[in-house]
């Protein structure tokens, strides 16, 4: 699958970034959906994967947020889902939506891939912004963009930078 390639203005950046915060988060358990919260922990995660160094949370929807049909999602969601296989990875279901549900998308919840290998998906798939940390830490979300001048620093958000999907390897 080819890398999905869009740049996006500083003021849509932070217009999906704020959006991106407010967020839930959630990924499946045993038919039960936990929450995940940037700048908190997540213990249950530590709980069900003690021995895991890093998690992540990552989607191949609505590549930089914009719409697609659901066909060519479900396509991608398939090939990430591959991807993710091949890796060798440990992976669950997980999903990010709106508050308010106007927006939902299916995403999967990541243990142990490398964040080279973590980042190289997040560029073929498109994505602005994923979720990515150290166990036992606060969830991070990741932000591959620059950050626009007007956005006010976050504790919680690592920018990588206007070239940063260029860096991703692309070799999973």
């Amino acid at each position: 699958m080819q890398a999905f390639s869009f740049h996006p203005g500083e003021a849509r950046i932070a217009e999906l970034v704020h959006a991106y915060l407010l967020a839930d988060y959630r990924w499946e358990l045993d038919r039960h959906w936990l929450n995940l919260q940037i700048g908190r922990p997540a213990p249950d995660l530590v709980a069900r994967f003690p021995q895991a160094r890093h998690f992540g949370l990552i989607s191949a929807w609505d590549p930089h947020s914009v719409p697609r049909s659901e066909q060519a999602n479900r396509d991608a969601d398939q090939a990430l889902q591959n991807d993710l296989l091949a890796s060798g990875a440990i992976f669950r279901a997980a999903f990010s939506s709106a508050a308010n549900r106007t927006w939902r998308e299916p995403s999967w919840l990541v243990v142990d891939l490398p964040v080279d290998s973590f980042d190289a998906l997040a560029a073929r798939y498109g994505q602005l912004g994923t979720l990515y940390w150290a166990a036992g830490t606060d969830v991070r979300m990741r932000i591959y963009a620059a950050r626009p001048a007007s956005f006010e620093s976050q504790p919680a958000l690592d920018w990588l930078g206007a070239d940063a999907k260029s860096r991703a390897n692309p070799a999973v």
